[in-house]
């Protein structure tokens, strides 16, 4: 099964782990407010990721290269085929924004780093470009294999990005979709640049949840239940404001920044909320690092009991609203260092 990309502002239902209308899931790797936030943020702290007021959590970390790069591969690698049934795709707008930016066409080489499961791989090569799709995980490598069968123009090595055998090729476009958080920054954004051609462009996608006020949201109807389980652990807290978000429109994100690298930035939002059942849900925290992090005997039952509070306070019906985004820059003229080939 293919999930389908959403269209902006789209929405979802999920009933357990099965499809209706059109399936959904969440991402790694976003900001959490914890408790102590009085909720009022400056824009341009929230754009380095440090609201004011508020402990901000990168969710996977500052981790060393080789901790990070086996950590992403083990926790993904365990369950590919819930990853890919929960875990959004993304909406067709946002690949009509990257060819319109970078111009791109059907003969420019793309390369992907760390494809997962193949959602944004299929968008991707939908466009009819050929697509170098590089993967870690050999369980979500080969489901990805399975997934793209029907493009001929789609390429799946197994590798991290940073021991990846380039052999000399070079590429248009570098696409990462809710994945450059795992590579190691120093390592990543310099091969980056090398694989590239000049003037070629760096794309990543990725989603983040957040929150509108005075709408219901599972954290807070389960914080309780989170510090049960696993209490004092860093990761728990509310998700941003959206308003907070949509101001956060420069640079990379939370993820390093790649110096003189690549020039600025263009950030594009596009919104969805996403509805799921108390089994859904749980099934969407399943798949992410977070909760994959935890002993299995804190995480399942944590997660039971997060979904059986979903069925009794939330009716059986919980949203999950996030921004989708997309951040471009093109790769400047020269390596540091080195002269431009």
């Amino acid at each position: 099964m293919h999930q389908g990309n959403p269209s902006s502002g789209q929405r979802w239902l999920i009933r357990g782990c099965s499809e209706v209308g059109e399936l959904a899931g969440d991402a790694d790797g976003y900001p959490v407010l914890r408790d102590e936030t009085d909720g009022r943020h400056r824009r341009s702290d929230l754009a380095r990721g440090r609201p004011t007021g508020a402990t901000t959590v990168w969710q996977d970390g500052a981790m060393g290269g080789m901790d990070r790069r086996d950590l992403g591969r083990r926790l993904f690698n365990e369950v590919p085929e819930l990853y890919d049934r929960v875990r959004p795709g993304y909406p067709d707008e946002l690949f009509a924004d990257l060819v319109a930016t970078t111009g791109m066409d059907a003969g420019s080489p793309v390369l992907e780093v760390g494809c997962g499961t193949g959602q944004a791989t299929h968008s991707l090569a939908a466009l009819g470009c050929p697509v170098t799709a590089v993967e870690p995980g050999s369980g979500m490598a080969a489901l990805a294999r399975e997934r793209l069968a029907e493009f001929g123009n789609v390429t799946v090595e197994t590798s991290t990005f940073e021991e990846w055998d380039d052999r000399g090729r070079r590429f248009d476009v570098l696409v990462a979709a809710s994945a450059w958080h795992w590579v190691d920054p120093p390592i990543g954004w310099s091969r980056a640049h090398e694989v590239l051609r000049p003037g070629g462009w760096m794309a990543l996608l990725g989603h983040v949840v957040v929150r509108r006020p005075g709408e219901p949201e599972v954290y807070a109807e389960t914080a309780d239940l989170h510090e049960r389980f696993s209490p004092g652990n860093p990761g728990w807290g509310h998700p941003p404001l959206e308003d907070d978000v949509r101001g956060t429109d420069e640079g990379w994100g939370l993820v390093e920044d790649p110096g003189g690298l690549f020039g600025p930035t263009v950030v594009r939002w596009y919104p969805a909320v996403q509805w799921f059942d108390g089994d859904g849900f749980a099934d969407l925290l399943r798949s992410l690092s977070l909760y994959r992090r935890l002993d299995r005997d804190v995480r399942e039952p944590l997660l039971d009991a997060i979904a059986e509070r979903i069925r009794t306070r939330m009716g059986d019906r919980a949203a999950r609203r996030y921004l989708s985004v997309l951040r471009v820059g093109q790769r400047a003229g020269r390596a540091q260092g080195q002269a431009e080939s």
